[in-house]
């Protein structure tokens, strides 16, 4: 039976409509995709897509697994919450951000369960449910608000126009460098595939081009960048190289 079942894809999903795809394990990727209620669970051996969450999600965008478990973004009436779904989809419970994250829909799961958000006091902080936050580091100050991801047993900080940083789970900084992308880039995600290699996609002000760039893990300098297009869904092949893809080819449309 073995011999009988769908090879890997030499290519995964980073991207999906520009939005980053949480890798599981060597098989699983999810997304949430613009306008959708709950999240697609795409299977890269079977090529199988299951949606999960719709009856718990309003405004789902950033996704995580960890520890077998799926944590989502989501904005119901205004308020700002990550719900924790168990593997299969049920809801097991809500961790309210409302009160205490900057950032809405920007969020990290560290390997112990705590939920780090950006508060708007330059600090990132972490949530348990049914905790206070407790400062996990802080942050240069910006009258903007960053982007956050988990990466190597901590997490990925870039505040615009500021700094990218890489800190580790008790806050300690592994590496901080200036902003290195120039004015006219806006950044709108990062990701971190299912080898650890760190990506980001940016956008062109005033050009419908996206373009992703990969960070280094040990030192964040920029390792290679993809060449510019016009899509927002991108993969990335064994090697680390980036290439623009269609949604429609891995999910369905």
């Amino acid at each position: 039976m073995a011999a009988c079942d769908a090879p890997a894809s030499r290519f995964d999903l980073i991207y999906v409509d520009g939005r980053a795809v949480a890798a599981a394990g060597d098989t699983l990727s999810a997304v949430t995709r613009p306008a959708d209620q709950g999240f697609l669970v795409y299977d890269r051996r079977t090529k199988l897509v299951d949606t999960l969450g719709q009856n718990d999600l309003t405004s789902p965008f950033h996704i995580q697994e960890a520890d077998g478990r799926w944590y989502v973004s989501d904005a119901r009436e205004g308020r700002a919450s990550v719900a924790i779904f168990s593997a299969n989809g049920i809801l097991e419970e809500r961790v309210d951000l409302d009160t205490v994250a900057s950032a809405p829909h920007q969020f990290a799961v560290l390997p112990d369960g705590r939920i780090v958000v950006e508060a708007a006091d330059d600090q990132l902080v972490t949530l348990r449910p049914g905790e206070e936050a407790r400062t996990l580091a802080i942050t240069d100050r910006s009258d903007r608000s960053g982007l956050i991801v988990a990466a190597s047993g901590g997490v990925l900080h870039a505040i615009p126009g500021q700094s990218i940083t890489l800190y580790n789970a008790n806050g300690n900084l592994r590496w901080r460098l200036p902003w290195p992308w120039h004015e006219g880039a806006f950044v709108a995600d990062m990701a971190v595939d299912a080898r650890g290699r760190y990506h980001v996609i940016a956008g062109e002000e005033g050009r419908s081009t996206f373009v992703v760039f990969t960070l280094s893990p040990t030192t964040g300098e920029i390792l290679r960048w993809s060449v510019p297009g016009t899509q927002a869904t991108f993969v990335v092949d064994r090697l680390g190289q980036i290439e623009p893809d269609t949604a429609g080819r891995w999910i369905g449309g």
